[in-house]
């Protein structure tokens, strides 16, 4: 199993980000990547790319008060495997108009190039929507 992990501060704070990022079908709000998300059933969302690549991804953990969810994907036009993501919103303490967002995710591929490749995309990705994320919440 590979993981990768990326964080950043942002300065808003942590009741603003997770308005922003704690909607399952928000990703369009903050990651330009992801043109749209239209959900299934409220539990499953279909991630739009602007290629017109399609990812099925589903809830499988919320938790409102702690500021957190975690889901999976169900179906992507890349080889992975037991793919499980989350994203957490914390308070950076003692500076309530700053917040750390972390998104991580665990997954299995088909071999170490496949993986390789696949932590330079998820890694990009993160980092590239936790960016847009910042800019947002800057202006």
């Amino acid at each position: 199993m590979a993981t990768v992990s990326v964080s950043r501060v942002v300065p808003a704070d942590p009741e603003r980000v997770w308005e922003l990022v704690g909607g399952f079908h928000a990703l369009p709000d903050w990651m330009p990547s992801i043109q749209s998300t239209p959900l299934q059933g409220g539990m499953v969302r279909r991630l739009i790319n602007p290629d017109g690549a399609v990812v099925v991804e589903r809830m499988e953990e919320f938790n409102y008060a702690a500021r957190h969810y975690t889901y999976s994907i169900v179906e992507a036009p890349f080889p992975v495997g037991g793919y499980l993501s989350n994203v957490r919103v914390y308070e950076v303490p003692g500076d309530h108009g700053a917040t750390e967002v972390v998104w991580s995710v665990r997954f299995a591929s088909d071999g170490e190039a496949a993986e390789a490749e696949l932590v330079e995309v998820f890694t990009a990705a993160f980092r590239d929507g936790l960016e847009t994320l910042h800019k947002a919440l800057s202006a």
